[in-house]
């Protein structure tokens, strides 16, 4: 029976967005570089972090790797995070905070966009 591992989000900018999931989700951060890591990136013409194409963010279950692709965001995703909070306006002010878009309000729950445009619901 296959259990989930990972969800790989495509986007413009792994780093930032990755930064922006780690501190939208509880316990969740980003991976640290040890200096292995930053040799292998090196080893592909990588000199710093901040443009590693492929940025994990772990401290949970799944893991979300973030992985720049070349194309723009252009439609409604197809799959989509739902988060639960135990004080939503609270935490919709802080998701904003950290630079989420508010896109719908319903009755139970909101619907927003991360800094890169990937609708997320929070109830």
């Amino acid at each position: 029976m296959a259990r989930l591992h990972d969800v790989v989000v495509d986007c413009r900018h792994p780093a930032s967005l990755a930064r922006f999931w780690a501190e939208a989700l509880d316990g969740y951060a980003v991976a640290p570089y040890d200096e292995a890591e930053l040799e292998r990136l090196r080893s592909e013409g990588v000199d710093d972090p901040e443009d590693d194409p492929t940025v994990l963010v772990e401290g949970g279950s799944p893991r979300l790797w973030f992985q720049r692709v070349p194309e723009r965001k252009i439609v409604k995703n197809r799959l989509h995070l739902d988060l639960r909070a135990d004080d939503v306006d609270a935490e919709l002010d802080r998701l904003i905070g950290l630079g989420a878009v508010l896109l719908e309000t319903h009755d139970d729950w909101v619907v927003l966009a991360d800094p890169e445009g990937n609708e997320f619901c929070l109830a």
